[in-house]
C-alpha cells in the first residue's frame, strides 16, 4: 500500500532502457481504473515491458490473469520452431473465466468507472483525513477507489476482522494497514459506512493502547 511517484516509474523505466533490462510491472490489485487511470503506470506516462494482470480482469468474480508483454519481448519468447510462444498450463483458457472477463471489460469500456473512482476518491479524501488525529494511526492515504489507514504498529488482524464485522462490513487489516478497495458501483452511503468504521475500529485501538500504557505506568509505580 505504498503510492510510488510518477517520478520514481519514469527514472526507473529510463534506468531500464540505460542498462537494457526489461520493466515489469504488477497491475494484479492496480489495474482497470484502481487509481484514477486505466492502469497506474499511465500516471507516469511511461510503457512497461511486461504488465501483469488479474482480479478486475473479471471483476472478482472468477480468477483469471493475463500477461501482457511488447511485440519485442513476444518476439524473443516465440522464437521456437513453431514461432508462437508454445505454453498451455493444464487450465489454461478457462472459457467461464474468460467470459467474464469479456462481460467485465465491456463495463469498464463504458468509462463510467472514470467518475465513479473519482467521486470515491474525492469522498474518502473528507471522510478519512481526520483519522490522521487518531494516535493509533500513522499516516491516511488514498489513491483512486485505494483508502489506507497506516497504523503505528502491527494488528490483530483476527481480532479487528471481527470488530468490522460487527459494525457491518467487511474489512481484512494486513500488517499495520487498514484498508478498502470499494467498488466503483458502492454508494456514498455504503462508503461513508466503510469509512467510518475503519475510524472507529483505529480509535478502539488508540484507546485499548492507552489504557495497556496506564496499566503499565500504575504498576510500575505500585512497584516502585
Amino acid at each position: 500500500m505504498r503510492f510510488y511517484s510518477p517520478e520514481y516509474l519514469l527514472g526507473l523505466r529510463k534506468l531500464c532502457d540505460e542498462f537494457n533490462v526489461l520493466l515489469i510491472l504488477d497491475e494484479i490489485a492496480t489495474g482497470f481504473g484502481r487509481t484514477g487511470k486505466l492502469f497506474a503506470y499511465e500516471h507516469a506516462n511511461i510503457t512497461p515491458d511486461i504488465l501483469c494482470l488479474g482480479k478486475a480482469l473479471t471483476g472478482g468474480y472468477i480468477s483469471l490473469a493475463a500477461t501482457l508483454c511488447t511485440d519485442k519481448v513476444a518476439q524473443g519468447i516465440s522464437q521456437s520452431p513453431a514461432g508462437v510462444f508454445m505454453h498451455g498450463p493444464t487450465f489454461m483458457g478457462n472459457p467461464l473465466a474468460c467470459a467474464a472477463a469479456c462481460a467485465s471489460l465491456d463495463i469498464i469500456n463504458r468509462n463510467e468507472w472514470r467518475s465513479q473512482v473519482a467521486a470515491i476518491e474525492q469522498q474518502m479524501h473528507l471522510e478519512l483525513r481526520d483519522a490522521i488525529t487518531i494516535a493509533s494511526v500513522k499516516d491516511v492515504r488514498v489513491l483512486g477507489a485505494v483508502g489506507v489507514l497506516e497504523m503505528t504498529a502491527p494488528v490483530n488482524t483476527a481480532l479487528l476482522q471481527q470488530q468490522f464485522v460487527d459494525l457491518g462490513v467487511w474489512v481484512r487489516p494486513f500488517a499495520n494497514l487498514i484498508y478498502i478497495m470499494p467498488p466503483y458501483i458502492i454508494t456514498p452511503a455504503q462508503l461513508s459506512q466503510l469509512t467510518g468504521a475503519m475510524k472507529q475500529v483505529a480509535t478502539k485501538i488508540a484507546l485499548t493502547d492507552d489504557m495497556a500504557e496506564q496499566q503499565t505506568t500504575a504498576s510500575f509505580i505500585s512497584h516502585g
